[in-house]
């Protein structure tokens, strides 16, 4: 089997998608193709074996092929032709804007490529972090209370601590807590550096915290319940790091009925939805209730690390995915409309 990586595009998380990339060569034990797409949102081919994070800071890239996204794949351009990039189904691993928020994902289904991630619907829900919650909660699973605020806004109505991040930004660009009112104006600055919308919810401290990665496929196929072993929160700096991950964490000490819990919650967030993807999703449990806090709909590294067999999933998921519905176009209506004019 041989699969496509589609990394890079135009996002705060340009970088973490790199970084996440490379990290396939190691974890997948199938042939990968490498397709970047740079800042100009063009498309290079890039061989596998010489991928490295230093040829993309110093442009390096632009000596490989370009690529033309056409209907059913990418194509080269030679001298007298057009040759096709050779590859089995194409794994979406653009991080944030562009890739999680559904312009890839658009493309793909749009020219008929085969693609595992997150659908247009399943992108624009999960990549607004308002939408989530208005999702999670027409599924019955309770969030953290939250309000938004519009840039310009300085006020909120919530008892500090807060947690304030970019209503659509991942990898914790941007987010800060904030304990007194002294701190707001400049963290609300931080995040509005990035979004027009910003997100504040109560920050809990301590709480416990548990992620979940999972796909569908014959059935679901779940990852090890991880328990995050941080600080405050994770970080850019450590999630940055977190998104190199290849060998795998440790598994939570939960009991099997939390655990149940954990994946009833998942699988209604998965639903259909999220057909097609590998999500993550990242619950806090409180007095021993399941909150959903994010849902991951490309997850650094693609989770690889939380799975006894990665890659054995990824191929699982590849014969389970979602298939356009053929439309009849025969113009039909058309035709009548001129027979009953007599033209």
């Amino acid at each position: 089997m041989k699969i496509a990586i589609i990394f890079g595009a135009v996002s705060y998380e340009h970088e973490i998608s790199i970084v996440s990339a490379i990290a396939m060569k190691d974890v997948l034990k199938e042939e990968v193709v490498y397709i970047f797409c740079d800042k100009n949102r063009e498309f290079y081919h890039i061989p596998t074996d010489e991928i490295k994070s230093k040829l993309f800071s110093s442009g390096a890239y632009t000596k490989y092929p370009k690529l033309t996204l056409k209907n059913g794949g990418f194509f080269q351009k030679s001298l007298m032709k057009e040759k096709k990039v050779a590859f089995d189904v194409a794994l979406n691993l653009s991080h944030g804007a562009d890739g999680e928020d559904g312009k890839i994902a658009s493309l793909l289904s749009f020219f008929d490529i085969p693609f595992i991630g997150p659908r247009v619907d399943a992108s624009v829900i999960s990549f607004n972090k308002l939408l989530t919650k208005i999702y999670a909660k027409s599924l019955g699973i309770e969030t953290v209370d939250y309000e938004v605020l519009k840039k310009g806004a300085y006020k909120i109505s919530l008892a500090y601590p807060v947690i304030i991040k970019p209503l659509c930004l991942g990898s914790s660009i941007g987010v800060s807590i904030v304990r007194e009112e002294s701190e707001l104006e400049y963290a609300l600055d931080v995040a509005y550096e990035f979004d027009d919308e910003v997100l504040v919810e109560p920050f809990i401290e301590g709480v416990k915290e548990y992620n979940l990665a999972g796909v569908k496929a014959d059935e679901f196929i779940f990852s090890i319940v991880e328990e995050p072993q941080k600080e405050s929160f994770l970080d850019f700096d450590k999630k940055y790091l977190d998104f190199s991950r290849t060998s795998r964490v440790q598994e939570a000490d939960v009991d099997s009925f939390l655990e149940e819990n954990l994946k009833l919650a998942f699988q209604k967030i998965y639903g259909s939805l999220f057909e097609g993807a590998l999500i993550r999703c990242d619950f806090f449990v409180v007095e021993g209730k399941v909150i959903l806090n994010e849902i991951n709909p490309i997850p650094g590294s693609m989770a690889n690390y939380l799975f006894s067999d990665f890659t054995d999933a990824i191929k699982q998921l590849s014969k389970r995915l979602p298939k356009s519905k053929n439309i009849p176009i025969d113009y039909q209506y058309i035709h009548s409309i001129q027979q009953a004019k007599g033209k």
